[in-house]
């Protein structure tokens, strides 16, 4: 039983707020086969500033769950607010900043013409403009490739200046898809690093989708790990990693530790097969 001190204490600790949260969600997609579930009963809650990796085996709905964050895609039934408001809202208020799986830049637009599109079509003045395209190329090391066209750049790079693009308005939340899936293992352990040192710079909520166990971990605060279709929640792993991560954690006994537990709760959603 707690005492009253005991209490007290607990109640003094500042409660964070709730920036992301879904209830009963579910999406069904209506398809000429029949329909198809692609999240079920889906419950969540995403704190301001946590790091929250989402992980489960191809087609369980992580892409999905983020894209209804976005407002890309519709619940059928259920509730998702972000920072209070429907996704819709949220997306009219440029609540947040959008990762793809490809870096997604035009290569007739130079490195700063691309970080600047959302930012013209926002209205923001062009001297604003020039300032935010600096200091997000700044943020993610990429000072001085302003002029430089995509296909200078390396696929790492590239997707730096995709990042970048997504902070340029500076909005609070960041939701990245799978954005170093497609690069080598090297080139991915160095933009891990970055990643973690921006949103410690930053302190923006981050929802990262990924297939990789080690990339979960070494990331995020907290891991969301999710069973095949019908994509449902299997388990929610607080990190009790420091925030300060060299890539040497990664051969920790607390790493591995939590590295087993998301490999079993990926097994356990396998049982719903």
């Amino acid at each position: 039983m707690m005492t009253e001190q005991a209490a007290a204490s607990a109640a003094s600790v500042p409660q964070t707020p709730t920036v992301i949260s879904a209830q009963g969600l579910n999406l069904v997609y209506e398809t000429s086969d029949g329909p198809v579930q692609a999240l079920k009963d889906v419950d969540l809650k995403i704190g301001k500033g946590d790091f929250v990796s989402f992980i489960g085996p191809s087609g369980c709905g992580k892409t999905t769950f983020l894209r209804v964050m976005a407002d890309l895609e519709t619940p059928t039934s259920g509730t998702v607010l972000v920072n209070g408001v429907p996704p819709e809202v949220a997306r009219k208020a440029r609540a947040y900043g959008y990762v793809f799986q490809a870096a997604g830049l035009y290569p007739w637009r130079t490195i700063g013409g691309n970080i600047r599109l959302p930012l013209e079509i926002m209205g923001y003045s062009k001297p604003e403009q020039a300032e935010r395209v600096q200091r997000v190329l700044e943020l993610v090391e990429l000072a001085g490739f302003e002029k430089k066209y995509p296909w200078q750049l390396s696929g790492g790079m590239q997707q730096r200046a995709s990042i970048a693009r997504a902070l340029a308005f500076d909005a609070d939340i960041l939701l990245m898809d799978e954005p170093f899936g497609a690069l080598d293992e090297i080139v991915r352990d160095h933009l891990n690093e970055q990643l973690l040192a921006l949103w410690a710079r930053t302190e923006k909520t981050i929802c990262f989708v990924t297939h990789s166990i080690p990339e979960a971990v070494y990331l995020s605060t907290k891991i969301v790990v999710m069973s095949p279709r019908p994509g449902r929640i299997t388990d929610v792993i607080e990190s009790p990693l420091p925030k300060e991560r060299p890539l040497e954690i990664r051969d920790s006994p607390e790493f591995l530790e939590i590295a087993h537990r998301v490999r079993e709760g990926l097994r356990a959603g396998h049982a719903y097969d």
